[in-house]
């Protein structure tokens, strides 16, 4: 099918990206093209101007803040994840987990601010992100905000970003000897989740999110808090995920019930807490 006749641009900045978003109704930016261009050719939305981010440059770098976060621009691929050194040193994880998503095109193309403003609550990268205690920075016209996972995430298809707005990079604390985990079942070997749980664990503290079981990704409270002894070996791990399905509200759906993913995410959970445990230095 082909698509749809929409206004094209293609800036050389950032700001004359941010100018084009917040004077043009219903534009839309355009990173690696993997959602936005299969919603166009399915004919189920449009943008009146579709902003091409491919030229800015300064969104595909990976470097560390002045503070030693690690910070990720919104138009880095998969593949730049993958391959970088300064996220082996900081925090691999977020490689590992770039290394699944679909196949060597889709990470070719795909982008890390792509998957995130899409908020779609089967991707990878949000629980994750979640667990990672990310920030995110947005620069509108009058200027740049950082918000929190919990702030950015509103909704399915739906974050902090405004009209206007746009994803400039993503602020991931350095692993401190925090050891990092991700867990899950998808379709298929490559496709998305039907429920994936992150962790992250530190000292005697662990920080866990569930995906797919909610619009947005799920701070699994309850769990964190029995773990907070420090005790993370896998009966303490079981323990601790018992009645965490029950306190989820997920949908049902082809790829399976609401209680086969309260199951999921009980067992998710406890593979990573375990895998993050086995990862801390120090």
């Amino acid at each position: 099918m082909l698509l749809p006749e929409v206004e094209y641009a293609r800036p050389a900045t950032v700001d004359e990206a941010v100018s084009l978003l917040a004077t043009h109704d219903g534009a839309r930016p355009l990173a690696g093209g993997q959602t936005i261009v299969n919603v166009m050719k399915a004919r189920a939305g449009a943008p009146d101007v579709l902003v091409d981010l491919a030229d800015l440059h300064e969104l595909r770098s990976i470097g560390f803040s002045s503070d030693g976060r690690l910070e990720i621009g919104a138009m880095v691929t998969y593949a730049q994840l993958i391959a970088s050194s300064e996220v082996e040193v900081a925090r691999p994880i977020l490689a590992e987990v770039a290394a699944t998503i679909g196949d060597v095109q889709v990470r070719n193309r795909g982008t890390v601010g792509g998957n995130v403003c899409v908020s779609d609550p089967t991707n990878h990268l949000p629980p994750l992100l979640a667990a990672l205690d990310a920030t995110f920075t947005i620069r509108g016209q009058s200027g740049e905000r950082t918000v929190s996972s919990e702030e950015f995430f509103v909704g399915v298809y739906m974050t902090a970003v405004a009209e206007g707005e746009l994803l400039t990079k993503v602020n991931v604390p350095a692993s401190s000897g925090a050891g990092d985990g991700f867990a899950g079942l998808t379709v298929g070997k490559h496709g998305t989740y039907i429920v994936n749980a992150a962790a992250t664990v530190s000292g005697g503290a662990a920080r866990i999110a569930i995906g797919c079981v909610s619009a947005t990704p799920v701070s699994a409270t309850e769990m964190e808090e029995r773990l907070a002894g420090g005790d993370f070996s896998e009966e303490s791990a079981r323990v601790a995920a018992v009645g965490l399905g029950a306190s989820l509200d997920p949908p049902s759906d082809v790829h399976g019930s609401a209680d086969f993913r309260r199951h999921l995410a009980e067992v998710s959970a406890v593979r990573a807490v375990i895998q993050a445990a086995g990862r801390r230095k120090g």
